[in-house]
């Protein structure tokens, strides 16, 4: 048989085949196949080993982190920039391991660099975001942000590419970080306290003194409000159809919603107590007698 496919392929080609080159290459065969099998599973082993020793450099470094006090944000961003470039290393010395000449993978990065660059700026400028945010630190994990897009949540996840937001009604936004570095933002959480104002509306025929004296009653029962702050109960305006009274107190931030809800609701029960209404907007009409 293989005779018969030598003269078949002299036939088709025209020329003299090295029999004895074909007949070398097909006993060394196996033997190729099985160390070019062995050398894939000592790849495969060697790479399941590297990943574990990855995960366990990225323990270390969060321990280590997290015992020098480091912030969240800080640790997350580091640990994922860590384990990216450790699988890339990794990576490239299974490269290099299949005879893969370093200094030509080198060269080839190089010269591909300014295509490679140009196909992911928008990446690029993302990790230059999210070093500048490590850096400068106009936020961390946990804070309440209001992104200039409009978006707005907690913090709960800062990576090198984006940043996760969980808002109010638990839903998760993921904004690049180019995006939060290169726009305006608000940080709600940045102080330590907040200003709460609730504008409220009473009848005009009621005593404002009174309406005062009841809304700061009202104030200094509350225990989340700050008492060495200032608090005031004044004449806002004068509304259409009521005296609209202006409340102003101080919060610690982290319970300035919880607060505020609180607050409005003990407002309206303690204005009913003392007996002043507060209106409803209205259009009074005035017919003359003929």
């Amino acid at each position: 048989m293989f005779d018969t496919a030598i003269s078949e392929i002299k036939a088709m080609t025209g020329e003299e085949i090295d029999v004895g080159m074909i007949e070398a290459y097909l006993q060394r065969l196996p033997e190729t196949a099985m160390r070019f099998g062995i050398r894939v599973v000592l790849a495969l082993v060697v790479f399941l080993i590297g990943a574990q020793l990855i995960k366990l450099v990225c323990k270390i470094l969060k321990k280590s982190l997290e015992r020098g006090n480091a912030d969240v944000g800080v640790i997350q961003f580091l640990g994922s920039f860590v384990r990216i470039a450790l699988y890339i290393i990794l990576i490239f010395f299974l490269a290099t391991g299949f005879g893969l000449d370093a200094a030509s993978v080198v060269a080839l990065l190089g010269s591909a660099g300014v295509a490679i660059g140009l196909a992911i700026q928008g990446s690029l400028s993302n990790l230059a975001g999210g070093v500048l945010i490590l850096l400068l630190r106009p936020f961390k994990v946990g804070d309440y942000i209001i992104a200039g897009n409009g978006n707005e949540g907690t913090v709960t996840e800062m990576q090198i590419f984006y940043t996760k937001l969980v808002t109010a009604d638990n839903r998760l936004v993921i904004i690049p970080n180019g995006e939060l570095s290169n726009s305006s933002m608000i940080n709600a959480s940045a102080m330590e306290r907040r200003r709460i104002d609730i504008p409220v509306g009473i009848s005009y025929d009621a005593d404002i003194k009174t309406a005062r004296d009841v809304l700061m009653k009202v104030l200094e029962e509350d225990d989340n409000v700050l008492k060495e702050q200032d608090r005031k109960v004044f004449v806002d305006s004068l509304g259409d159809s009521a005296v609209v009274l202006g409340v102003r107190c101080y919060a610690p931030s982290e319970y300035y919603w919880d607060t505020k809800w609180r607050l409005t609701e003990n407002i309206k029960y303690a204005l009913d107590g003392a007996g002043i209404t507060i209106p409803y907007n209205q259009l009074d009409v005035h017919l003359d007698k003929e």
